[in-house]
């Protein structure tokens, strides 16, 4: 390497910007994956059932990446004491946040969230049963079955919160593979979930649900 030819930056290493005094990820994208990776080593390690979720589970199953600013997992509630040692042994830092629905941790700056209820449910082992084997960045981890984090997706919607520009790339590619029906029953209630689906239907990506009052067809 000639004198005045820059050093390579490796993919995923914490050198380069700053703001003050936190050093950014060169690449945060890289980075979440190899937060992801980490912790799923670690969940395989304590033997319990677990399954990504989130943006990073969407990015397993083929959706272009749009990371937040963190990692999910769902696991069992009766887990969690097992599943959080198994972690803090790892070298995650592990806290309790003022929800009472996941445990919060953090691993080399990125954010971790652990998750007992999904889409207003407890995570149950039918759940994780339904979760699919998937490589995510060259290394296989179980990841909830596109219906389910679908169906997570729509339950989080709220008047605070309601992003239809990050669910429509979803439903573009998982269109296939998830059962639509299903979630038409589950959430046919829920004026932002229902508008969603609407909205879906009238571009196309899914066919037209039947409607309120209507008698459903036969499967």
């Amino acid at each position: 390497m000639q004198e005045d030819e820059a050093p390579a930056v490796r993919v995923g290493t914490r050198t380069g910007a700053r703001t003050g005094s936190k050093p950014l990820p060169h690449d945060h994208t890289q980075a979440i994956l190899e937060t992801t990776k980490r912790v799923a080593a670690l969940l395989k390690g304590s033997g319990r059932p677990f399954a990504l979720a989130g943006s990073v589970a969407a990015f397993a199953h083929g959706v272009p990446a749009r990371f937040q600013h963190d990692t999910d997992f769902c696991v069992r509630r009766e887990d969690a004491d097992a599943v959080i040692e198994a972690l803090q042994e790892g070298g995650v830092e592990m806290r309790d946040p003022a929800e009472d629905w996941l445990i919060k941790g953090r691993d080399d700056g990125e954010e971790i969230d652990l998750i007992f209820e999904l889409a207003r449910r407890p995570v149950s082992a039918e759940l994780l049963d339904r979760s699919e084997v998937r490589s995510v960045d060259s290394v296989y981890m179980p990841v909830l079955a596109p219906t389910d984090l679908m169906d997570s997706r729509l339950a989080a919607l709220t008047e605070h919160y309601c992003d239809f520009g990050d669910l429509l790339p979803m439903a573009r590619v998982l269109r296939e593979r998830i059962d639509w029906r299903r979630l038409d029953r589950a959430h046919r209630d829920s004026p932002l979930a229902d508008a969603f689906l609407y909205l879906l239907e009238r571009l196309d990506v899914i066919e037209p649900r039947t409607r309120h009052g209507q008698e459903e067809p036969a499967a």
